[in-house]
């Protein structure tokens, strides 16, 4: 070994050291996946097994960046390989800081990566996003910029995200908007995102651009889900708070057209076009814009808000301007004294000026206010009134107002009425002592328009009483004259196709003025021939029959006031005639009394003949009391006995009442017993019962005891025990005074019958059933049933049970004492006593008391031939 030459020693150590390199880069497991290689060197399977193979093995990272090395020099263009190696190489690097030397590395890897796969989008992304961590700024930015010239733009999209999140991260404003420029030309949705940057590096005149931009376009919801409108508030919002910042756009003309274009934001766009004036230190121009805004707006809520903004600026504006004057004046001590004196007086005319100009602008709200409403609806009428209220000083202004009114006033479209505001004006006039203009006014106002006939009436009504209160009574009646003359040919009152004037003749407002007017200065007969005229046309009413028949009554034209009447009743129905005919009867018996008879008897029947039973009463009762007092007792009560059955059933009672009072008084006690018969079978239950109880008193009265308990027992079938317990009590207290033991068992047998009775009904067993769903029943436990669907069969249980209890409880009170049964006859008892010497104490009605009274009776054994075949029964 010592006698080797050089050459060969230094061979030999080139051997060792190769041989010690491949011992550190393969090892014999990796022999198979060598040989595969070199036998299928282009095969992407073949080192993908291979690299896998290394990973499992847990081989050193540099082993398997070799393979992966290998691997592409052979397959350059493999996508799948050069994506596993970039993704292995970066996991590599995770936990380095960014200076590391690996970190550029893996962008020289990306780099030579990019070489064959610039088409693909993904690797350009993470390679950004590589870039990004590492906070490359500018290799970052020329990296997404290689992108996206390098991909086709349909992949655009996926990369821009990216840079934009790349360039908003850094403060770099200048670099983010031209960034963001580029962005919005191929995607301009995406706009708004841009405003809010702008927003947030207060680059509010290219926001603003911006925003106009949005608004412009033509969709109607943002990408943010905002309307035009809500975009337009905030335009309009960002250059009224920021005049000095946004210079590139016409603020004012933006805002206007919002104003035009948004109706219901107008109060808010225009305190922000006043907003923007402001801010800009402009205050007259912004004193004009509220002007302007004032006269302009048609609703209150924008007038109030616009009203309520101008106030705060005018007075932190007088404010102001009182404090920059005092700041003046303590500047200028030192100056001459007839400069500070001048300079003084200057500025207190300054200070007046603004008091002055924020008073009349206080002044000034209610006629602005009323403007608002006058474009908001010109045909006011109530507005155009109270407008002329408001000029209450200016007598010029008002006469103006009116003229304006009465020209824009249409009467189709008139919320009010025209005729208010011709018959205001005309009274203005007359205030004003100008009497000649007050009637051109009216004669005006006569001409009019009008829809309804009665606001022409109207009109004529006032410019008579115009002349009544100048005492001009004559002219009065020359305007009624023409305001009732006939039209050249006859119209309908509500044929709306006519003028008003046309109509007028049958206006009731014109024609009552009119005869009250001839009652008042005109003769007789003038004014009886308006009260006809006025039946003529058939549009008089009951009032106006009855002012006719007064009228005629105070000049003592008796049988003319009751014509008048008559022609009132022909031309009414019931119910409206009712007031008439009230009023004539009693006008009537009060002129002739009984003397007349036959024609009052024929007054009232002919009243009667169709009289609803609402109003047949009173009428009846007059009728009746006619006949008491001049005619003859039984056609009275005739009389009251239809009136019982004409009269509505809340009012028979009243009328038996009545008829009954009448008829004791007239003919005794016994002839209202068909009385009491007939009102007990026609009224209902609750006064049956009342009047069959006064019926058995009036009776027990007479001594006629058997028809008084005849009465009580034909009453006891309408009686619930439970319920009309006075009712029994009476019957008690009537059997202990009157009655004996067998009157006493037959009322108990009957009020145990009519207990059964009413206790079979079905709503009676259902409220037992349900009082007694706990479970027993009266001693015997019933077991419901265990389920649901048996509920029925309870019901059914209990009811019958029920039955079963109210059947013995009968069956034992009639048989079970010694006494078999009771005669049917023991209700007709022969016995003119009307007090029983010897009275039986009844206690208590419940049935073991009952039995234990009935122990007690003494009994006999009943002979065989009066039960006959019975008895023989009865024993066996």
């Amino acid at each position: 070994m010592a006698n080797q030459s050089p050459e060969a020693s230094s061979s030999a150590n080139t051997v060792e050291r190769t041989k010690k390199i491949v011992s550190m880069i393969f090892e014999e497991e990796d022999i198979g996946f060598e040989e595969d290689i070199l036998k299928n060197p282009f095969s992407l399977r073949s080192w993908l097994r291979y690299i896998e193979h290394k990973k499992k093995c847990k081989a050193p990272s540099k082993q398997i960046n070799l393979v992966y090395e290998r691997a592409l020099k052979e397959l350059p263009g493999s996508y799948k390989l050069w994506y596993n190696y970039l993704r292995f190489r970066r996991k590599q690097v995770v936990d380095k800081c960014p200076t590391d030397p690996a970190y550029k590395h893996v962008n020289n890897a990306y780099e030579r990566a990019l070489v064959f796969m610039h088409k693909m989008p993904r690797i350009w992304m993470e390679y950004c996003e590589f870039l990004t961590l590492q906070r490359l700024v500018t290799q970052t930015r020329r990296v997404f910029d290689r992108s996206l010239r390098a991909l086709p733009v349909t992949q655009h999209d996926r990369i821009w995200p990216l840079y934009i999140k790349f360039v908003t991260s850094h403060e770099i404003p200048e670099t983010t908007i031209r960034v963001y420029r580029r962005y919005l030309k191929l995607l301009p949705k995406y706009r708004e995102d841009f405003v809010d940057y702008l927003r947030k590096i207060d680059q509010l005149d290219d926001a603003a651009q911006q925003l106009a931009i949005l608004v412009n376009d033509d969709k109607p919801y943002s990408e943010h889900g905002k309307t035009t409108h809500q975009l337009w508030t905030e335009l309009c919002e960002l250059i009224s708070k920021n005049p000095s910042k946004v210079h590139s756009l016409n603020s004012d003309s933006i805002i206007r057209q919002g104003i035009q274009r948004y109706s219901d934001q107008v109060g808010l766009l225009w305190c922000s076009l006043a907003e923007y004036y402001i801010r800009g230190g402009n205050f007259e121009r912004a004193r004009d814009v509220y002007e302007e805004s004032l006269i302009s707006v048609k609703t209150v809520r924008d007038f109030t808000q616009i009203f309520d903004a101008y106030a705060k600026f005018a007075e932190r504006a007088t404010a102001a301007k009182m404090d920059e004057i005092d700041n003046e004046d303590t500047a200028t001590d030192e100056k001459q004294q007839l400069e500070l004196e001048l300079l003084f007086a200057s500025h207190e005319i300054l200070k007046v000026l603004q008091c002055f100009r924020f008073e009349h602008l206080m002044d000034r709200r209610p006629l602005l206010l009323n403007s608002v409403l006058l474009r908001q609806n010109p045909h006011n009428a109530y507005e155009w009134l109270n407008r002329v209220q408001l000029y209450e000083v200016n007598k010029k202004k008002q006469i103006e107002t009116y003229e304006e009114a009465v020209r824009t006033v249409q009467p189709k479209l008139q919320t009010g009425k025209l005729s208010n505001i011709w018959i205001s004006f005309a009274k203005f006039y007359e205030q004003e002592d100008m009497l000649n203009e007050a009637r051109l006014t009216f004669e005006k106002g006569l001409k009019s328009e009008y829809t309804k006939v009665d606001d022409l009436a109207s009109v004529w009504c006032e410019y008579v009483e115009f002349e009544l209160r100048h005492r001009n009574p004559e002219h009065a009646r020359k305007l009624m004259q023409r305001a009732t003359a006939m039209p050249p040919r006859r119209t309908h009152y509500f044929d709306e196709t006519e003028p008003v004037q046309n109509r007028l003749y049958k206006s009731l407002k014109i024609w009552s003025l009119y005869a009250d007017i001839e009652e008042a200065f005109g003769t007789l007969e003038n004014c009886q021939a308006v009260y006809e005229r006025i039946i003529d046309l058939r549009i008089a009413t009951p009032q106006i029959i009855v002012n006719y028949a007064k009228f005629l009554e105070e000049n003592n034209y008796f049988e003319n006031a009751f014509k008048a009447y008559e022609k009132g009743i022909a031309l009414f129905k019931w119910p409206i005639v009712n007031e008439i005919w009230t009023i004539y009867l009693v006008k009537f018996l009060k002129r002739y009394g009984g003397k007349k008879l036959e024609r009052a008897r024929d007054l009232f029947e002919q009243c009667l003949e169709n009289c609803p039973p609402k109003f047949a009463m009173k009428l009846y009762l007059l009728y009746a009391k006619l006949e008491e007092e001049y005619g003859l007792p039984r056609h009275a009560m005739n009389i009251y006995n239809r009136a019982t059955t004409a009269v509505e059933k809340h009012e028979m009672y009243s009328m038996f009442n009545i008829y009954i009072k009448k008829a004791t008084n007239m003919y005794g006690l016994t002839f209202t017993r068909p009385i009491f018969e007939h009102a007990i079978e026609v009224l209902p239950e609750d006064q049956s019962r009342e009047m069959s109880i006064r019926f058995a008193q009036m009776e027990r009265t007479l001594g006629e005891i058997d028809r008084a308990r005849a009465i009580y027992a034909h009453c006891s079938e309408i009686c619930d025990p439970r319920v009309h317990g006075i009712f029994w009590e009476i019957w008690k207290e009537f059997e202990v005074k009157h009655g004996n033991e067998d009157t006493v068992r037959e009322m108990l047998r009957i009020k145990r019958s009519v207990q059964a009775t009413y206790n079979t009904n079905v709503n009676i067993m259902s409220a037992q059933m349900l009082s007694t769903a706990a479970g027993a029943v009266t001693g015997t436990i019933i077991h419901e049933p265990s389920t649901a669907g048996d509920s029925m069969a309870m019901l059914e249980a209990r009811a019958q049970k029920i039955a079963e209890e109210e059947t013995g409880v009968a069956k034992s009170a009639v048989s079970g004492t010694s006494i078999k049964f009771v005669r049917g006859a023991v209700n007709v008892i022969k016995s003119n006593v009307t007090e029983n010497p010897e009275e039986i104490d009844i206690g208590d009605d419940d049935g073991d008391d009952e039995q234990k009274n009935l122990d007690d009776v003494e009994t006999k054994a009943i002979p065989a031939g009066v039960l006959g075949s019975l008895a023989k029964k009865s024993d066996q």
